[in-house]
């Protein structure tokens, strides 16, 4: 854990989102609805929860993180490239061919990806996976797994919940980015989720639900969940809000995968800065 403010990362907020829509803008392809969705909780693990050194992305007692939904992974490039796992200036290469930032994580190009993930449904299986690695080989590195509420329907999220559960894995923290969209519209007319919270407690996890854009309240349950070894796996949904930061894609589906467009991109970055006073 890394002695970094409440302030200092709702900045480090706000330039996670302007790298992370400054990279689609460029790449004029990506997935921004998500990433912002996301940005809060991403900060908070990368630039002060996590165990990870960016001098050296493959020791073995890092901690490990999933991007499961791995569409979003403009967000995590956002945090690599700040921390200097590449060089920053790599953010204008994103889905360019031998760019280490493709359009999904993959971590035979990228330093700092733990696990290539894309496939919906599939990234908490393999993080469950390395829990159970860290439990037998007696390591203490924690496993964090970011999935989305759209992606909650995919059966294998299930599957691979039931094994967390069977296996004790404490070392696990699955975030839910609950933003309530997915490409096509509201998940709830979709495919009813329910309620996520209580569907991961009656698996038999350890969960929390929280305001996933307030960095008091990430921070205040990253330090509950620390040292919480009672043999259950843990699940923070964040209630999110899509397209966070930037009003015209503020929960609109459609912006699930549309870069902007130039006068967008203007817009985009001044509201952002904004969000710093």
């Amino acid at each position: 854990m890394k002695n970094i403010s409440i302030e200092e990362l709702k900045e480090k907020a706000i330039e996670m989102r302007q790298t992370a829509v400054t990279m689609i803008h460029k790449a004029q392809s990506g997935h921004p609805g998500g990433s912002l969705s996301a940005a809060d909780i991403m900060t908070a693990l990368y630039f002060k929860e996590m165990n990870i050194d960016p001098k050296n992305p493959n020791y073995e007692d890092r901690d490990r993180f999933v991007l499961s939904k791995g569409h979003v992974c403009p967000i995590q490039y956002s945090a690599l490239a700040l921390l200097g796992y590449v060089p920053y200036e790599t953010i204008y290469t994103l889905r360019e061919y031998g760019s280490p930032f493709q359009g999904h994580p993959d971590m035979k190009k990228c330093p700092g990806i733990d696990i290539s993930t894309g496939s919906l449904g599939q990234g908490l299986s393999c993080g469950v996976g390395m829990a159970i690695a860290g439990k037998r080989d007696k390591k203490d590195y924690r496993v964090f797994s970011l999935v989305g509420d759209g992606e909650c329907q995919e059966g294998q999220i299930w599957e691979a919940a039931q094994t967390a559960v069977k296996y004790q894995l404490d070392n696990l923290v699955v975030f839910v980015d609950n933003n309530r969209l997915q490409i096509d519209g509201f998940c709830d007319e979709i495919m009813p989720l329910q309620d996520v919270e209580k569907k991961f407690e009656a698996f038999g996890f350890e969960t929390k639900r929280i305001n996933g854009h307030s960095m008091e309240d990430i921070v205040e349950t990253l330090d509950e969940i620390r040292e919480l070894k009672n043999g259950k796996p843990k699940c923070i949904v964040l209630d999110t809000v899509k397209g966070k930061g930037v009003s015209y894609m503020e929960d609109i589906a459609d912006w699930h995968g549309v870069a902007p467009n130039d006068e967008e991109y203007q817009q985009a970055m001044e509201e952002l800065a904004g969000g710093l006073k």
